[in-house]
């Protein structure tokens, strides 16, 4: 996701510097505070997780930081795409951004599988629905999420570019133009394709949002994969895909707000859960304030009795 041509196209475009910085703070902002408040009512509630609860809060905590990444890009936008940040955070912040990426997703699929063995075939495969089993995949899918973070992490540097003045956090393929085509072509495989044919084949409802979300950004990045091996003309859809490869990486971290709303709001054993916190919480305080006011009453009856009384009082 590289920033840079699109800076130098748009340099004083008013869609660019003063819509998207402000859109990017608040898809974050209210989505660590769903994924936020997803985790709390997960780990608040005294029962143990089930294996969906496990995929859930997976995801929650993936979508989660990948959401605390993105005001990075907010504000490297704002600098006109000079990234201040040197070279380390350039490779962090997005090395983060794929991890969570790959690791949301698969949960995402995780997700789908579960409820796909847990309607169609709740006893024959009731052993696949383990919380112990459920923990393992959900580690597994975070190394898995870290190994194909690697070509971000090798190839994302700070570039400074005389003609334009700018230093800035790009992915630079100069000598290695098949990592680029290799790691598109995993974006488009691993990332897309074969999530939507499991979470068609388990969940029809949520295939729209999905597709929604993510369908943009890989129809871009498949454009992409074209110009590189020459099937399309490089130089007469470079400036299309600089724009729609940004406008689209937008769009797909919307998924990151909508995945609390679409999975773990709407469900009826997660709003039991908030009500049963709630109740407690309250009943905590009412408790509270009822030890507060019956201590204050004691202590005025014995501030009132006669001294005779009040010594017998403090005896007792």
């Amino acid at each position: 996701m590289d920033f840079k041509w699109l800076a130098l196209i748009f340099n004083d475009n008013i869609l660019i510097h003063t819509i998207i910085p402000p859109y990017i703070f608040t898809i974050s902002l209210a989505g660590l505070l769903f994924n936020s408040f997803v985790l709390v009512v997960f780990f608040a509630h005294k029962d143990r997780l089930t294996v969906a609860e496990i995929y859930l809060s997976n995801m929650a905590l993936a979508d989660f930081i990948l959401l605390c990444s993105l005001p990075f890009w907010a504000m490297n936008i704002l600098n006109e795409f000079n990234w201040p940040y040197g070279e380390a955070l350039c490779k962090i912040v997005n090395a983060l951004i794929i991890i969570n990426f790959y690791t949301s997703i698969f949960t995402l699929v995780m997700i789908s599988i579960d409820r796909y063995i847990a309607f169609v075939k709740p006893m024959k495969a009731s052993w696949l629905r383990r919380t112990l089993y459920a923990k393992v995949i959900c580690f597994i899918l975070w190394i898995l999420g870290v190994l194909l973070s690697t070509p971000t992490i090798a190839h994302r540097k700070v570039k400074f570019f005389e003609d334009y003045e700018t230093t800035s956090c790009v992915l630079d393929y100069t000598h290695d133009s098949y990592w680029k085509l290799a790691h598109q072509i995993v974006i488009n495989v691993v990332g897309f394709v074969l999530p939507v044919l499991v979470i068609v084949f388990s969940m029809y409802a949520v295939t729209l949002v999905f597709l929604l979300c993510w369908g943009p950004f890989q129809v871009i990045t498949f454009l992409d994969i074209l110009c590189d091996v020459n099937v399309l003309d490089e130089k007469l859809w470079s400036d299309s895909l600089d724009i729609g490869r940004q406008l689209s990486a937008y769009l797909a971290f919307l998924n990151s707000v909508l995945n609390p709303l679409l999975y773990v709001f709407s469900g009826q054993y997660f709003r039991k859960k908030v009500s049963a916190i709630y109740r407690k919480t309250r009943y905590q305080r009412r408790g509270s304030d009822m030890t507060t006011y019956q201590l204050s009453l004691d202590l005025h009856s014995g501030s009132t009795l006669h001294p005779g009384h009040q010594c017998a009082w403090n005896h007792l």
